[in-house]
């Protein structure tokens, strides 16, 4: 069951990213790295920003275990999906009316004109948010169901849509181009939906609408409450690589122009392993965990966590290694061509590498948070978060002096580290050695004893033909 629901997941995910990776090749040929490509970078990263809480953290682990408790199911999602979707919508509007200020808030280091450009395309995106929220919370009913295919393709529907609108518009001008993309990712919001609301429909989950929208149940004010104390609680849990992510765009746009590019194209590069593997197999095994864990079979619970565990451990790190050794010949055949340059290049690899050494530390960091909100400890998890961030804006400050944009990039992976170390020992550090030191590790050993020459001698052998 692991595997079958780690592989779709992870096929769902790698499917998406080739169409990203197509979307970048176009955006970085057609855009480059420039003050027009920072403004829609900086356009995208607020309801991006909220899609990563919500669709790969915070409200799907606290739904998930709240809607197996519930004994009014319908009742209880369909007065959470409204709620959420109103305030989100609400939410949407005051942005469009005050996007002035929220432009300054998301990019500190913005002129004014390069503000007054930026604010009318931080609106236009902003509506992806509520429709997300929408796609997540059908994905989680699906993922109750043990159905995962369709949130994990779907995902591909924004970056056709957004591929679609480079392409009519790549002979336009750089704004219109960034206006052009804006309405693209609200199209692949609506896309994302559609497919959504067709699968809940062959699944018979639309009931919710229709049973949920007639009776009223004051039951449920209980598991509402306790569900939101818990949602409050994962949002800081699983925010700190997504707010760390938000501050380095934002400290970015103070330096040169291009810089929020730069950060924009690495980490994009950085996301793949972290999306396709950790992301990939903790949706897929945490609604199994919540259900041996609400079963009281912990024996079960650990022995999917023991197995997630070493399968992540090992891709994780294959890829950081992979990653980080041909850091500049990745960025180089992936972006390097038209608008993009070779200084580019350079730049965006030095802060791939620095990205990349967190990878280890926030993939199995997310893994163990899973157990977290899967025993209800989000309380916990939110204390770990918040003390990694903190240590994430002091080494901003140690960091971005003498390293630049790279040291942004840095600085995140040193509060992926604080948050790893801090999640093994809530889960316990008894039972992280007993999963850690068994045979699997010698093998672990040996094969980045073997793996990481090989890999250098191959660098040696590129480099020489280049």
């Amino acid at each position: 069951m692991i595997l079958k629901n780690f592989f779709t997941n992870s096929f769902g995910i790698l499917t998406s990213r080739i169409f990203g990776l197509l979307r970048d090749l176009l955006s970085a040929s057609i855009l480059g790295a420039n003050i027009y490509s920072d403004i829609f970078f900086v356009a995208f990263k607020l309801p991006n920003l909220f899609r990563r809480v919500f669709a790969e953290g915070a409200f799907s682990q606290s739904f998930i275990p709240a809607f197996a408790k519930s004994t009014k199911k319908t009742i209880f999602s369909f007065k959470i999906f409204t709620k959420f979707f109103l305030f989100l919508l609400f939410l949407s509007l005051i942005v469009t009316l005050f996007s002035p200020c929220i432009t300054k808030i998301i990019a500190l280091g913005f002129d004014e004109k390069t503000i007054e450009i930026a604010s009318p395309l931080i609106a236009i995106n902003f509506y992806y948010l509520p429709l997300i929220f929408c796609v997540t919370f059908f994905g989680s009913l699906l993922q109750y169901k043990n159905h995962f295919a369709t949130t994990a393709f779907s995902t591909a529907l924004l970056n056709i849509a957004l591929i679609v609108a480079l392409l009519l518009s790549k002979d336009l001008e750089k704004i219109e181009i960034v206006y052009a993309l804006s309405y693209g990712v609200v199209a692949g919001g609506l896309l994302q939906l559609l497919a959504h609301i067709i699968a809940l429909k062959s699944k018979g989950l639309l009931k919710i609408f229709k049973y949920g929208f007639l009776y009223r149940k004051k039951e449920i004010k209980k598991e509402e409450k306790s569900f939101l104390k818990s949602f409050l609680q994962a949002i800081v849990g699983n925010s700190t690589p997504q707010i760390s992510a938000f501050l380095d765009t934002a400290i970015a746009s103070f330096l040169a122009y291009g810089s929020i590019s730069y950060l924009y194209y690495a980490n994009r590069v950085f996301q793949l392993p972290l999306a396709l593997f950790a992301i990939a197999l903790s949706v897929g095994v945490f609604p199994k965990i919540a259900r041996y864990i609400k079963l009281k079979d912990e024996k079960s619970a650990n022995r999917l966590f023991r197995e997630g565990f070493w399968i992540l451990f090992f891709l994780l790190s294959l890829s950081s290694a992979v990653g980080i050794i041909f850091s500049s010949e990745i960025v180089k055949l992936l972006f390097e061509r038209g608008a993009f340059t070779q200084k580019d290049t350079l730049e965006s690899a030095k802060v791939l590498s620095m990205y990349l050494v967190g990878l280890i530390p926030f993939g199995l960091a997310k893994l163990f948070s899973l157990y977290l909100y899967a025993t209800h400890n989000q309380k916990r998890a939110a204390k770990i978060s918040l003390i990694a961030l903190s240590v994430n804006v002091l080494l901003y400050a140690l960091l971005v002096a003498p390293l630049g944009v790279s040291g942004l990039a840095l600085a995140s992976s040193g509060g992926g580290i604080v948050l790893f170390i801090l999640s093994i020992h809530s889960f316990g550090v008894k039972k992280f050695l007993d999963i850690i030191l068994c045979k699997k590790l010698y093998i672990y050993i040996l094969a980045m004893a073997i793996l990481i020459p090989l890999l250098l001698y191959s660098k040696e052998i590129i480099d020489g033909y280049l």
